[in-house]
């Protein structure tokens, strides 16, 4: 049998008994305090229920990947992470996130045009690890919001299992569920055409930051319109008439 390495071999590790202080030595401390963290976060997330949360009361994180491509199984990897907090219907953009991340292979020319982001952009970038772990306690036990969240559901589940093994727990809002609920019969969904929609300025697009702070934008005019419905009170309510629609 091949002896297992890298994550691989932490992980085996972590399953016999977690990291020692020789083992975590052996294999990089911070790297193997890092996939700790994350699992440590992503357990206790699996406790927290926030479907009785009122959604005036609702503690949110709007957030955007960029990506070299657009499928993980093929070799795509994250090479930003953008995010923003959103409370008592405001969006505080003092409390954001960003960073790119060295993916450790070559920007396709049409992502390097698309994103501004480049080979040399990217080269002295944090690795995958480092900007995760710091992204999942940046989120905390926070509801995430996203934009056609699919893609960015699958390359952070993708990043998660790479490097700890572990998946996403968080619950995910899709804006776009949000819009064609909402505002069904429009031709299309995307973000461009429904930011201009709502009059919501178009600044920097495909900047992992500048989208979630646009996105959120537009997750605080859907939430005006989802307050005047009295039987949508809380998470669970939303949930439930989103799985309707």
């Amino acid at each position: 049998m091949k002896e297992p390495n890298g994550v691989g071999r932490m992980w085996s590790l972590y399953k016999m008994g977690g990291f020692t202080p020789a083992i975590a030595s052996m294999l990089g401390s911070q790297h193997a305090q890092q996939m700790a963290q994350i699992r440590n976060m992503n357990r206790t997330q699996r406790k927290t229920s926030v479907l009785d949360s009122k959604l005036t009361e609702l503690e949110i994180v709007v957030f955007d990947l960029e990506t070299t491509g657009f499928s993980p199984a093929n070799g795509d990897e994250i090479i930003s992470f953008g995010a923003v907090a959103v409370r008592e219907g405001k969006v505080i953009e003092e409390e954001s996130f960003y960073s790119l991340v060295n993916p450790k292979r070559a920007i396709p020319p049409v992502i390097v045009e698309l994103t501004g982001i480049s080979d040399e952009m990217v080269e002295d970038a944090p690795d995958l690890i480092h900007v995760l772990s710091a992204f999942m306690q940046f989120i905390g036990r926070r509801v995430l919001v996203a934009h056609a969240s699919g893609h960015d559901r699958q390359f952070l589940n993708q990043a998660l299992w790479k490097t700890s093994k572990t998946s996403l727990n968080h619950r995910v809002i899709d804006t776009m569920m949000l819009a064609k609920w909402l505002e069904p019969g429009l031709a299309q969904y995307d973000l461009d055409t429904l930011l201009d929609r709502h009059h919501i300025p178009i600044e920097n697009r495909h900047h992992a930051l500048s989208d979630s702070l646009m996105t959120a934008q537009l997750w605080l005019q859907y939430m005006k319109k989802v307050s005047e419905k009295k039987n949508i009170v809380t998470l669970g309510d939303l949930y439930a008439y989103l799985s309707q629609h």
